[in-house]
Order: structure tokens, then sequence, then C-alpha cells
């Protein structure tokens, strides 16, 4: 395993994990999903990352799982089962990247620099927001391998867009440019690809800077309105204002009191 396969780096309170095979257009490799996940679980735990910002090095976010690379062997036994029973364990192992970046306290962002496919949109879609560069491009790519999706794709994308839109996506594997991405709301912000990295990083510096507490508890709703029934969001939402707003307090007065002292 390379140890650059995900490089991360610290600015201010942002945290910003990037997928580091940009000859292969970032596409992943099981040694590089293993990184990726214990990069997005140490993000998630700790408190100097603020906001988590996903990118792409080179000219692409990521084109999905390498096809080309070469599977680790399996020994098929009583403890391990059949190379089924081990490529669902492995798997459902590794797409703990996309459920972390979904359900940690905290904003995510997918910086999508270039062509996002297969793996490579679920991870996108795992985040709050997505801002892209014009290059950017959009491809579901599963239909291409004869494959039903991961890595939370067929489950992000539906609640994002709606299952008609979503369905039209998988099965029929239209491209999209950026423009039609960003258009048909797959995109939050389209920006030039010069501009990218600078208006993504405003905009995680700020959700870093502002109210933590505020974010926590509002992506806690964002996440019961997906699942939940109404009454157990209403619920949900009023425990949350209750505790955000207590948080918000006791942080105003611990400031007050530590500059008093």
């Amino acid at each position: 395993m390379s140890e650059t396969e995900i490089l991360v780096e610290q600015e201010g309170g942002v945290r910003i994990i990037t997928l580091n095979r940009p000859d292969r257009l970032n596409a992943l490799v099981p040694s590089m999903m293993a990184a990726l996940v214990d990069a997005v679980a140490d993000a998630a735990r700790d408190p100097a990352a603020g906001c988590v910002v996903v990118t792409g090095a080179g000219r692409g976010f990521c084109s999905g799982g390498d096809l080309k690379g070469e599977l680790a062997p399996m020994v098929v036994d009583a403890e391990r089962g059949s190379r089924t029973e081990q490529g669902f364990d492995e798997l459902r192992g590794f797409v703990e990247a996309s459920r972390l970046l979904h359900d940690m306290p905290k904003p995510t962002i997918a910086m999508v620099n270039g062509p996002v496919a297969g793996a490579g949109i679920g991870i996108a879609g795992a985040c709050d927001l997505r801002f892209a560069g014009e290059m950017a491009t959009f491809v579901t790519a599963f239909d291409r391998i004869g494959a039903s999706g991961d890595f939370g794709s067929t489950w992000f994308w539906t609640r994002i867009l709606g299952s008609a839109t979503a369905r039209e996506l998988f099965f029929l594997g239209e491209k999209l440019s950026a423009a039609d991405a960003h258009a048909r709301g797959l995109y939050t912000k389209l920006f030039a690809d010069a501009d990218l990295r600078e208006a993504t990083l405003a905009a995680a510096h700020r959700l870093a800077d502002g109210p933590r507490m505020a974010w926590r508890y509002m992506k806690a709703n964002f996440n019961m309105a997906e699942d939940g029934s109404f009454a157990n969001a209403l619920d949900q939402e009023c425990l949350n204002m209750g505790l955000s707003t207590a948080a918000a307090a006791a942080i105003r007065r611990a400031a007050r009191d530590a500059q008093g002292n």
C-alpha cells in the first residue's frame, strides 16, 4: 500500500482529504479505500476538523473502482466463507467512508474537480454539498460493468434527486457535463476550474468557523428527514433546537467569562 494514496491536510478548521492516484483518475483500489475510511473516521472524531472537504488529485475526482487492479488471493474456509462472503465483508468495510461522510456531525463538501463515476458518485453523494468545476462530469457508469451500485450511490442519489431522476441516471447511464449536472441539481455550485479550490475552501472555512453545534444538530435534522416519519422529525427538531441553542448560550457565556478573566 502506498501511504500517499490518500493525502490529508489541515487548513485552519478545515480538513482536506484528497484521493491521490491521478494517473488513474483516482480510481479506487483496496489499500486506497481502507486508507480513505481511516482518514474520514479521523476527521469525524477530531475536534480540530470543523468542516471536511473531499477532492481528487490531478484532473479527476474519482472514476470509481480500478477494474484493472489485481485481486488479492482469498482462502476459502469455514471461518471466512466463500469469495462472495469475503467480498461482501471487505466492501462493507470500505463503504463506511460514505456512511461517515453522511453521518458525521459536521458539514462535508465534495470538491468535484473533474470526472466522477461509479463509486465516486457515492462518495460525492455522501457529502452535504458538492462544489464542481467546469470540467467536472458525472456518470453513474455501473451499467457499463454490469454492476448495481455501491458506496451508497443508489441511496444518496434517490434522496438528492428523487426516485425517477435517479433511476434515469442509473439505468440509462447518460454522461452529464458540469453545467447539465448543476442545472439538474447534482452539483450545489459550479465554478470556473481556476476558482474551484478557493471558492470551496472559502465556504468550508465559513462553516468551520461558524456555529458548530448548530451545524451538528441541523445535520441530524436533515438526516432524520431522509428516514424518519414526519412526527419523529418534529420531535427531533424540537429536541435539537433546545440542545443547539443551549450549546450556543453556554459557548457565549464561556467566551465572556474567559474575556473577564
